[in-house]
């Protein structure tokens, strides 16, 4: 049996006969359509902030010494890791992504 995705399965044969029939359809088909040489419209999104979003990126603080605290223990190998805790955020997000 042959997964149809990637393929595997099928000899280099096959494969090369299944891309020449591809190639064939888009032909034939791209013979038969007449294409409309109009210029593509294009559109652009615009993302707009709330006002408490921007007031909130205007006010943001950065307390660089406690980054750096937090980057040296890192480093040291003394940040506390709650295992617990961590299991809990990856189930949360697992459930977000498997919608259940």
């Amino acid at each position: 049996m042959t997964d149809p995705i990637s393929n595997l399965g099928r000899s280099a044969a096959q494969l090369n006969s299944s891309a020449d029939k591809v190639k064939n359809q888009k032909a034939d088909a791209s013979a038969s359509v007449a294409v409309d040489k109009a210029p593509i419209q294009t559109s652009s999104d615009e993302f707009i902030l709330s006002d408490t979003a921007e007031a909130a990126l205007n006010d943001a603080q950065f307390d660089a010494a406690k980054v750096a605290r937090i980057k040296q223990a890192i480093l040291e190998g003394n940040y506390p890791l709650d295992a617990k805790r961590i299991a809990e955020n990856f189930e949360s997000l697992e459930r977000m992504i498997g919608g259940k």
